[in-house]
């Protein structure tokens, strides 16, 4: 009786150990977060040192920001196919003060979870550049990421239409690109903005185009 006893006990061990050790190595299910984002700022972020200096102090107060997600979750909710646009502005060029106040715009056919979601994340990786969140809103939102570049509409807020640049050295070169991304990603391109503008209230409307004046890459939450 001894005897079997031990013998039981050994393999309860050996089936716990085992038990924690897969348990251990078990591949969790992925929930990375993927997909695009463009932003294009009123101000040229591609320039020489003149141009630069000349709008520092004049311009740059405003920028559209925009996001689709391919894919991922955000505490246990599908991101797949949310667009969202967020519009900053600044009494002063956005790098020079943090006193910024946003607009964050979620598609209209997300759900209302989804919605949540992703302005929870947009708040949580961006806070500091949109500073205050003054509206949150619920609109159409189309995002088009295309073999020319990007075209961005908030039905009756924002939108911009970016192109990318010919010629890449425009991303790499020392000391001629000015300022990061506002949202975090990867691959960050410098893109020609075709227009950008805003109607949306938090500001006087604005309208910008035919610069240098925008960045893309892929989305890096």
């Amino acid at each position: 009786m001894k005897t079997k006893l031990i013998a039981v006990t050994a393999v309860l061990f050996a089936a716990s150990a085992f038990a924690a050790t897969f348990n251990a190595v078990k591949p969790q299910a992925s929930a990375k977060i993927s997909g695009d984002y463009v932003e294009a700022r009123s101000a040229s972020v591609f320039c020489g040192p003149c141009h630069y200096n000349g709008e520092l102090v004049t311009q740059g107060h405003d920028a559209v920001m925009a996001w689709k997600f391919d894919g991922g979750a955000y505490k246990g909710v599908s991101l797949k196919g949310v667009k969202a646009v967020a519009v900053v502005t600044c009494d002063e060029n956005l790098s020079v003060n943090s006193d910024h106040k946003s607009q964050i715009v979620v598609d209209s056919s997300a759900t209302s979870e989804q919605a949540a979601a992703v302005g929870a994340l947009i708040q949580e990786k961006c806070g500091e550049q949109l500073g205050k969140v003054v509206q949150v809103n619920r609109a159409p939102v189309s995002f088009t990421h295309s073999e020319t570049g990007y075209v961005v509409k908030a039905d009756g807020i924002a939108s911009l239409d970016v192109s990318y640049r010919i010629d890449n050295s425009c991303c790499t070169q020392p000391g001629l690109v000015w300022y990061d991304p506002l949202s975090p990603i990867s691959g960050r391109k410098v893109g020609y903005t075709e227009t950008a503008e805003y109607s949306g209230g938090i500001t006087v409307p604005w309208n910008r185009g035919g610069e240098d004046s925008a960045f893309y890459g892929a989305i890096a939450f």
